[in-house]
């Protein structure tokens, strides 16, 4: 390891920071931003519920390679709710799905249709 990021929390003193300062650089979040924490456990949380938890990693290496695929479909082919079912490089441009109309999911009509056969 690297880095150490941690929040301002009065639980990391200097002391705890001094434990680390051999081996690894301590970097704390800044004092303005008050969401900084939550986005960072956020996209920690979301790697280890769609990625690190579903297969067994055996090193480092075979964990950046994992880490780097992933983030590939994260950005390239995942479909995010708050882009509108798009992945961050989509072009605006273009529709990712047709719009039923109904203001029904895209799938649900597909969906229903195969169950009943």
């Amino acid at each position: 390891m690297r880095y150490l990021i941690q929040d301002r929390a009065a639980q990391f003193t200097d002391g705890f920071d001094a434990v680390f300062a051999k081996r690894i650089e301590v970097l704390r979040s800044a004092p303005q931003c008050l969401r900084m924490n939550a986005h960072a456990e956020r996209v920690v949380r979301t790697i280890q519920a769609e990625c690190t938890d579903r297969m067994l990693i055996t090193g480092q290496r075979r964990l950046q390679r994992v880490l780097a695929e992933y983030l590939e479909h994260y950005n390239n082919g995942r479909a995010h709710s708050a882009l509108d079912l798009r992945a961050p490089t989509d072009d605006p441009r273009i529709i990712p799905s047709p719009s039923t109309g109904s203001g029904a999911h895209p799938y649900s009509e597909a969906w229903s249709t195969s169950t009943r056969q």
